[in-house]
């Protein structure tokens, strides 16, 4: 159910965005405002467009604002993974954005870990990989 829905947010927030669309939006709106005098401006003619575009706009924020979120979580999920080094960045990120939420907050919470192993001193290893327990300086070779 979620990949079907995160298909729809997808294909829908491309439709949406494009100018045609916009040209569309704004013919529906011209024909309603022509249509006015043979209605006779009444309530009912003025309740079409706004029960439509009441309609459309509760339906678009919650597509446009998963497809948004989806983005978001995987964008960050790039730009750590580019952080850690340029060495060789995993490609798994690629098209991580068609991911389920589930599937994205799971590698996010992978390279948030290693995050934390290289800020605490550890070599960061590989994603889905454990780091290496870290070694124990010795105190005698420091000082000699």
């Amino acid at each position: 159910m979620e990949k079907i829905f995160i298909r729809f947010a997808t294909a829908t927030a491309k439709v949406t965005g494009r100018p045609w669309t916009f040209i569309a939006c704004v013919a529906v709106v011209l024909v309603w405002a022509i249509s006015g005098p043979v209605f006779g401006f009444s309530e009912t003619w003025q309740l079409v467009i706004n029960t439509g575009t009441t309609i459309v706009t509760f339906l678009m924020v919650f597509l446009i604002q998963n497809t948004q979120n989806r983005d978001a979580a995987a964008m960050q999920a790039k730009l750590d993974e580019l952080i850690f080094g340029l060495k060789g960045p995993s490609d798994r990120f690629i098209g991580i954005e068609h991911l389920t939420d589930e599937e994205l907050e799971a590698i996010l919470a992978e390279v948030e870990k290693r995050a934390e192993r290289v800020a605490s001193g550890q070599p960061p290893g590989a994603i889905g990989a454990k780091a290496p327990p870290r070694k124990p300086r010795n105190k005698a070779k420091a000082k000699a």
